[in-house]
């Protein structure tokens, strides 16, 4: 199977709803070792994608996916919207103009984003961030599919692969961002970058999954 425009769009929105419901849990773990606005800010970036999707439809992957980036850098604060909309802009590069993408194709755009997101974030792994997140689950949707998984089923490996990487951040000493103030102190705390970024390989997941069932 392929990633569509109309699965694209489905998953920007159940992560959207993905985020409205964690909000409260997002700003508790933000709370513990930052600022306290994680799931504040990115739910006002996501209610803006969601309403930019539906009065502004595209045509390509890339146009949804470029749009839906410039509206979270436009509408969030702090540094979840320019990281998170640098992901999104950098698979839309990779995307282009296509109105279906392979599992080869879906792979280069998310690594491409992932380098969008180190660059920006000056972030590494083993920094505590969302980097910790999106470098395993990238490389577990990779591994899923050159064994000969379905882009569906892969993405299914690649949301519990992102869920156990979320969770291993607890374990690190936050260096980037106003965790690393904390020092050791950031030891015991989920990055909320990282949660909110396992909330989006769920939601691609299931978008995938949903359109396999209509395929199937």
């Amino acid at each position: 199977m392929t990633l569509t425009v109309a699965a694209t769009n489905d998953w920007l929105r159940r992560f959207a709803r993905s985020v409205d419901d964690n909000e409260q849990l997002l700003t508790d773990l933000d709370a513990a070792i930052g600022d306290a606005d994680h799931g504040s800010n990115l739910r006002r970036g996501m209610l803006a994608v969601v309403e930019q999707l539906a009065t502004e439809p595209a045509i390509t992957i890339g146009d949804t996916l470029r749009g839906a980036g410039m509206t979270l850098i436009s509408t969030v604060g702090g540094a979840s919207g320019v990281l998170f909309g640098t992901l999104l802009l950098r698979m839309a590069t990779l995307t282009g103009e296509r109105t279906t993408a392979t599992a080869t194709e879906v792979i280069a755009a998310l690594r491409d984003g992932l380098e969008g997101v180190r660059t920006r974030g000056h972030a590494e792994l083993g920094d505590k961030t969302m980097v910790d997140v999106l470098a395993p689950t990238i490389d577990a949707l990779d591994a899923a599919v050159t064994s000969g998984a379905s882009l569906a089923d892969a993405a299914s490996t690649a949301a519990i692969a992102a869920q156990a990487a979320r969770d291993a951040t607890t374990a690190l000493v936050a260096r980037k961002g106003r965790a690393s103030y904390l020092g050791d102190r950031s030891i015991g705390h989920v990055d909320p970058g990282a949660a909110s970024t396992a909330l989006l390989f769920a939601a691609l997941a299931g978008a995938l999954a949903e359109a396999a069932a209509v395929d199937a």
